[in-house]
C-alpha cells in the first residue's frame, strides 16, 4: 500500500503556508512539483546555466545532466535512449510530428483521429486534409463516451498510415486499451500516435509493451517541469522525414525538435526519476511496480467519490462509474456553467476548474455545450483521503 505521509512528504507545496487549507483537485491541468524536480532546476541556474556539451566543466555538466535524464526516462519507460525526446509542449510536438506525417504521406491515404480527444492529438492530424490526405473520424458513444475498438476495425483498411488516439481522454477519463488497438492497426499496416497527456500522472507506463509508435505526454503534469516529452520508436523514426537542422538528422532524438530545447527544464526532468526510485526504495520494489501502487490508490480514493456522485440526478458524470476503469479525472456536466461552480469550490477550501479544457469535440459529441463546459475534478495518488472527503463535503454544499 502507497505511504501517503511519505509520498506528500515530497512534495514542497503541503508544506506551503500560502496553500494551506485548500485541497487542489485540478491536477490535470499541471500536477504539484516534486523536489528533486525543483533541486535540480535550481542547480542547474546556479552551477550550469551555459551553453551545454563545452569542454570546460559547467558546460560539461550541463550536458551530462541533460542527457541522465533522457537516459533515465527512458528507460523508466521501456524505450531506447534515442527514441525519447522533449520539446516545449505536447502540443508543439504532436504539431511538429504532423509535419513529418504530411512529407511522408501521399494524396488519398489516411489518418484516423478520434473525437474523445484533447485538441493537441486531433487538430493537427485534421489539417493533414490540406494536403489531400482522407482524415477519418473514430467516434464515441454519444452517452458515454466510450471508444469501441469494433468501430475502428470498420474504419481501418490499406489506405490508413496512422491512427491517433488517447490512453485516456481528459474529459471522459475511461482507460483505453492502447495494446488492443496498436496490435489492430499493426496488423492493417498503420502506424499508432498515442497521447498519454491525461493518463502518464497516474504512473508512467511501460510504452515498449504497449507497443505504440509514438507515445506523447507533458512532464508539467507529471511532477515535473513545462516539458513535453515524445517517444517515437526507431523504426518509425528513421523513416519520417527530419524535421530538424540538416545536420542533425542522423540524431534519433533531435529529428522532431526544429529549435533547441529547454536545457534546464529537461536536465530537470532526471527528477521525476528521482522521485520514483525514492518511492520504489521506500515500498522495496521496482521502479516499474510504482505505477501499480499509484493507481491502486487512486482507486482506493476515487470510488467514495464516484459513488457520492452517483445519486445526484442533476449531475452527469461522464465516462465510467468504476474505479478500476478510469482516471482520477471527473468531467460533470451540470446543466449550467461550470465556471461559476468552480469558484464556489474555490470558497470551500477546493481548487477545481470549469470550462472545456481544450476539449471542445469531445463534449460536442456528448451533447455538451462548450461554453457551458464541465466542472473536472482531478486528482493523483498524492491526494489524501481527508481531502477527498473535504471535496465531497464541498460539493454537498454548492450542488
Amino acid at each position: 500500500m502507497l505511504d501517503s505521509d511519505f509520498v506528500r512528504a515530497q512534495f514542497p507545496a503541503f508544506a506551503e503556508p500560502s496553500l494551506e487549507g485548500q485541497a487542489f483537485f485540478e491536477n490535470a491541468g499541471g500536477s504539484y512539483t516534486c523536489q528533486p524536480v525543483i533541486d535540480r532546476l535550481e542547480r542547474y541556474y546556479r552551477q550550469r546555466k551555459v551553453q551545454p556539451y563545452g569542454p570546460y566543466a559547467a558546460s560539461r555538466l550541463a550536458g551530462e545532466e541533460m542527457d541522465e535524464a533522457r537516459r533515465r526516462m527512458a528507460a523508466l519507460l521501456g524505450v531506447e535512449t534515442g527514441e525519447l525526446s522533449f520539446g516545449p509542449s505536447t502540443t508543439q510536438n504532436t504539431y511538429v510530428l504532423a509535419q513529418a506525417f504530411r512529407q511522408f504521406m501521399q494524396p488519398g491515404e489516411a489518418v484516423i483521429v478520434t473525437n474523445q480527444d484533447h485538441e493537441a492529438n486531433s487538430g493537427p492530424w485534421r489539417r493533414l486534409a490540406e494536403a489531400g490526405i482522407e482524415v477519418r473520424e473514430w467516434r464515441i458513444d454519444p452517452e458515454t463516451g466510450h471508444l469501441d475498438p469494433e468501430d475502428l476495425a470498420e474504419l481501418l483498411d490499406e489506405k490508413v498510415r496512422l491512427v491517433c488516439f488517447p490512453h485516456c481522454s481528459n474529459i471522459v477519463a475511461e482507460i483505453n486499451p492502447v495494446a488492443e488497438i496498436t496490435a489492430m492497426a499493426h496488423a492493417a499496416g498503420a502506424f499508432t500516435c498515442v497521447d498519454g497527456v491525461s493518463y502518464a500522472p497516474h504512473g508512467f507506463p511501460d510504452v515498449g509493451a504497449l507497443g505504440a509508435d509514438i507515445y506523447l505526454f507533458s512532464a508539467y503534469k507529471t511532477y515535473g517541469p513545462h516539458q513535453g516529452l515524445m517517444v517515437v520508436r526507431r523504426a518509425l523514426a528513421e523513416v519520417l522525414p527530419n524535421q530538424a537542422h540538416f545536420f542533425n538528422a542522423d540524431v534519433l532524438y533531435k529529428r522532431f525538435i526544429p529549435a533547441g530545447p529547454d536545457h534546464a527544464q529537461v536536465a530537470a526532468c532526471a527528477g521525476m526519476a528521482d522521485y520514483i526510485e525514492t518511492l520504489a526504495a521506500h515500498h522495496g520494489c521496482a521502479p516499474g511496480a510504482v505505477h501499480d501502487l499509484m493507481r491502486a490508490q487512486e482507486e482506493r480514493l476515487l470510488q467514495p467519490l464516484l459513488d457520492a456522485l452517483k445519486g445526484r440526478n442533476r449531475v452527469r458524470l461522464i465516462g465510467p462509474a468504476e474505479a478500476a476503469r478510469r482516471a482520477p479525472t471527473l468531467a460533470l456536466a451540470l446543466g449550467r456553467p461550470a465556471a461559476p461552480v468552480a469558484a464556489a469550490l474555490a470558497e470551500q477550501g477546493i481548487m477545481a476548474g470549469g470550462g472545456h479544457f481544450y476539449a471542445v469535440r469531445p463534449l460536442r459529441a456528448l451533447g455538451l455545450d462548450p461554453e457551458e463546459g464541465v466542472l473536472r475534478l482531478s486528482f493523483t495518488h498524492y491526494t489524501s483521503e481527508a481531502e477527498v472527503t473535504k471535496l465531497i463535503e464541498a460539493l454537498d454544499a454548492v450542488l
